[in-house]
């Protein structure tokens, strides 16, 4: 997947309880690369057929001269290992969790998307040392106040052996699914849409064992609802929307930001869906430089 990312980004491993979680950080020119202490930003991808950290590429390069950035690929996802196992969100708190106490000596700023953004702010719920701020796209438990608002097919569909493995074949690993599903369903503007992006997604969806993650994230086994865990934020929070996010509409997003003081006004982009980061990375940007100054954080190397 390193293929994906501009020259001068390396690919670094970590070791986690379910195998290597893969990041990608700035090793050689044109980027500065110093050893010198800068506060870390960890940019944390989506969950979905053929997601990976791809999809933050329009954006962290913005932010490689001032910050230790880091761009990881989820257990199950991308160039991380794949075990063969039944997905919890279990899991993603306790390797995220691993992740950032083997590769940060200072509190992270977090940028995360949809339901990993969601399982981010529960991680720094759980464990507020870890995390200096939260700068969501998205975020969704996806059962938030109650109501399922992702899963595609019923459970007795996607549960049935071999089945499964078919819907995920004709769903994720060709390329025609690919662009359709990214024009459908996660993007306001079709046309906006890359060769580029199919062949990044489709590349992580025919990763060997991608399809656990994927399914589990199909059934509904990773959902949870958000509203519950937000009001116990004690951390600075920004939630971005794109106004035409399918399944987790802006409205969602509004009442989510309205259950913690910690969250800063909700910021809606226009023209985009879920994925912001992908279709409006130069908002995206911007609104993320905006925030971290709020914060007061400068952090030059």
């Amino acid at each position: 997947m390193l293929q994906f990312h501009p020259p001068g980004i390396g690919q670094v491993e970590v070791e986690t309880s379910l195998g290597k979680m893969v990041y990608y950080t700035p090793l050689r020119p044109p980027w500065q690369v110093s050893a010198q202490p800068a506060t870390p930003l960890l940019f944390l991808h989506n969950f979905g057929g053929g997601a990976s950290a791809y999809e933050w590429t329009g954006v962290y390069p913005a932010f490689l001269d001032d910050y230790r950035v880091m761009v990881a690929d989820l257990i199950g996802w991308g160039a991380s290992a794949h075990p063969v196992r039944d997905y919890q969100v279990e899991d993603y708190l306790l390797t995220v969790r691993e992740f950032i106490t083997q590769t940060c000596d200072q509190p992270v700023v977090v940028v995360a998307s949809s339901l990993t953004g969601a399982i981010a702010l529960r991680l720094a719920i759980q464990h507020p040392s870890l995390f200096r701020a939260l700068f969501l796209t998205c975020p969704s438990g996806f059962a938030d106040f109650g109501q399922d608002a992702g899963r595609r097919l019923p459970l007795q569909i996607v549960g049935i052996p071999f089945l499964d493995q078919t819907i995920y074949n004709v769903g994720a690993m060709n390329e025609l699914s690919v662009r359709n599903f990214l024009e459908r369903f996660l993007f306001a503007d079709a046309r906006r849409v890359t060769p580029a992006m199919v062949a990044a997604y489709l590349a992580s969806a025919c990763q060997v064992n991608a399809q656990y993650a994927a399914l589990a994230f199909l059934r509904g086994d990773l959902y949870f609802d958000l509203a519950r865990y937000l009001p116990q934020l004690t951390l600075p929070a920004a939630l971005v929307w794109g106004k035409q996010a399918q399944f987790t509409p802006v409205c969602l997003g509004e009442r989510l930001a309205s259950l913690s003081p910690r969250v800063h006004p909700l910021q809606i982009v226009e023209a985009a869906g879920v994925l912001p980061q992908l279709e409006q990375a130069a908002t995206v940007i911007g609104l993320l430089k905006r925030f971290l100054r709020a914060m007061g954080e400068t952090s030059q190397r």
